[in-house]
């Protein structure tokens, strides 16, 4: 593994996704502790539960003080961006959801990978590190998480650590191609709506209105 790019891919996922998650915990009106918290949550969150998953000890996070810190940053600078460069955000927040979701998906099937664990883990590491966090945040912000929405989302994590753990990108030029590849097909999916298939419970037939019985014309005589 090459450590400088695993570096690149930290900072473009902790940038992307920690201004995120102030942007969404800002447009749900949340105080400025609640914008701090979201936007940490969402960086943060996905490498945590990932390294729950692969054996790393959670007190790790402690050790990323440099990007503890560009997250604090992040937060702070989306905190007080002009309404209007805000309201550009949410045309584009899909594209930073795509950023983050690439940058942590390779990052984190590179951190499995470098531990020598088997595929299988490598896509877990890679699709908990690249949702994780952002599920975390649309719950906290009373959202349906991104990735239980109708556009492809996780798939895109899956085939990023499936390629990593398949060693087809290997170099930096081939790992930069792969994270261009999943924000390309991730906001291709969102353009074009792809969707994966679903089945739906609800009843579609129309249910007919059931008419009262006609009131009696006759008057029940005594005895009757």
């Amino acid at each position: 593994m090459d450590l400088h790019i695993f570096e690149v891919f930290s900072i473009i996922g902790t940038i992307a996704f920690a201004m995120s998650g102030a942007f969404v915990a800002m447009e749900e009106e949340y105080d400025i502790l609640g914008v701090l918290v979201l936007g940490l949550v969402t960086a943060f969150g996905g490498g945590v539960i990932r390294n729950v998953l692969i054996g790393v000890p959670v007190t790790m996070l402690w050790s990323q003080g440099m990007l503890i810190m560009l997250a604090l940053i992040s937060v702070a600078i989306a905190f007080v961006l002009p309404l209007k460069w805000i309201g550009h955000w949410k045309r584009t927040e899909a594209l930073f959801d795509a950023i983050g979701l690439a940058a942590f998906a390779i990052q984190g099937a590179l951190y499995a990978a470098n531990m020598g664990h088997p595929i299988s883990a490598v896509i877990v590491a890679a699709v908990m590190t690249g949702i994780g966090g952002g599920i975390i945040r649309d719950l906290l912000a009373g959202r349906k998480p991104l990735v239980l929405r109708d556009e492809i989302y996780a798939v895109w994590a899956i085939t990023a650590g499936f390629a990593i753990g398949m060693g087809w990108f290997t170099t930096n030029v081939g790992l930069l191609i792969c994270f261009a590849a999943v924000v390309f097909f991730r906001m291709c999916s969102v353009h074009y709506k792809w969707k994966l298939p679903r089945r739906s419970l609800v009843q579609t037939e129309s249910v007919k209105p059931q008419t009262a019985p006609a009131p009696l014309n006759r008057t029940l005589s005594k005895g009757e």
